[in-house]
Parts: structure tokens; C-alpha cells; sequence
């Protein structure tokens, strides 16, 4: 079932392919205009505005809170009912080492805030804290679509394996663009979305 969209599709490749190329031009714009400097690391209003300017072309929803449940193979997230008191609890988490941002990153994934596009405005959101707090940030390129995914998976019970993942991709090239242009496409791939290139875009 495809979900309802600002472009009044109803083919679910189609849509693929049309959020694919406008949220990818926005990620790129939001990094270009530095704008998450005007917001506090780490909060949910930050990933909120995050989503938002990602998705907003596409989706009614882009930035708010879903109000349904969801899952993803046989993982429940957070119940939309206690959704706000979950997202609020993880924004009170602390983040001022390595560790503690990751462990603050799986959280906000346990509780999946949006309807769609979690894990593409979660890593932005993550690399914005690590920006802030550490002066670092992910090379996604260098991080393994089916290792990362296979650690996700297993983070809200262990999340060893995804710190030690992520902490060998770090990097301290924080405004490099060519970083942040092979990690967006990277981010996407690991969601099966790879029909257009940020280079080209």
C-alpha cells in the first residue's frame, strides 16, 4: 500500500523514486545552509525539523509525531500512545562522550518517531551530535549496509556491536563535502534507495 503523498502517487516505485530525489536535494540544501546550527544537538525538535525539511515535499507528515503503531519484521517500536513520553525520556539522555551518543541514537530508533524515513533523518540527527559534541562525524560510505543493519537490528538488546561499527568509521572531517555527499548516498542505499546519485543531483 502506498502511503499518501503531496504528489498524488499511487505507484509505490514511483514514489520511491520521486522521495528518493526531492529528499536527497533537501538533505544536501540543509547541509549547504548549515541550518542545524540554529537548533540544540540532540533534542527531538532538531531530528523533527530534520524530517521535516526532508520529507516535506512528499509527505503531510513530514515532522510530526506518527500516531500509529509500527514494525519492522517481527520488531514492535515504540506505541504511538506513549510515543511522546518515550521520545522526551531519550532526549534527556546524556551525550557527551562517544558511547553515550550511540546509545542515545539507538534509543531514539527504538522508538521510531515517524511514520517513514526514520533511519535517513536518525543519521543526520546522529552525525549532528557528534558534530557538535565530539567535533567528528560518520563516514557512512565506509560503514557496511548489511553489518550496520545486522547490529541495528540487535542494538536495543546489545549495542556493542553497533559503537564498534561506527566508531571505526569516524572521521574528523566534519564540513567536507565529499564525505557528506558519499555518506547521504550511502544512508539511502541502506534503505534500497539507489536510483540517483547526490553528485548528479
Amino acid at each position: 500500500m502506498t502511503l499518501r503523498n503531496k504528489l498524488n502517487l499511487d505507484n509505490p516505485v514511483e514514489l520511491a523514486r520521486a522521495e528518493e530525489r526531492l529528499s536527497k536535494q533537501r538533505a544536501i540544501q540543509l547541509w549547504r545552509g548549515d541550518e542545524l546550527k540554529n537548533f540544540r544537538a540532540g533534542m527531538f525538535e532538531t531530528l523533527a525539523y530534520i524530517h521535516k525539511r526532508l520529507f516535506e515535499d512528499v509527505y503531510y507528515f513530514a515532522g510530526q509525531l506518527r500516531d500509529e503503531n509500527i514494525s519492522k519484521g517481527h520488531f514492535r517500536f515504540a506505541a504511538a500512545l506513549y510515543l511522546a513520553e518515550a521520545v522526551a525520556q531519550v532526549e534527556k539522555m546524556p551525550q557527551k562522550t562517544f558511547e553515550q551518543i550511540v546509545a542515545k541514537y539507538v534509543e531514539m530508533n527504538v522508538a521510531h518517531p515517524f511514520r517513514e524515513g526514520n533511519g535517513r533523518s536518525m543519521r543526520l540527527w546522529l552525525d549532528d551530535i557528534l558534530k557538535s559534541e565530539l567535533a567528528r562525524v560518520v563516514d557512512w560510505s565506509r560503514v557496511d549496509k548489511t553489518k550496520y543493519l545486522q547490529a541495528m537490528e540487535r542494538s536495543p538488546i546489545d549495542d556493542s556491536e553497533i559503537k564498534r561499527l561506527l566508531v571505526a568509521a569516524l572521521t574528523d572531517k566534519i564540513n567536507d563535502r565529499e564525505i557528506f555527499i558519499k555518506g547521504l548516498d550511502a544512508s539511502y542505499f541502506y534503505e534500497n534507495y539507489f536510483a540517483y546519485r547526490s553528485e548528479d543531483l
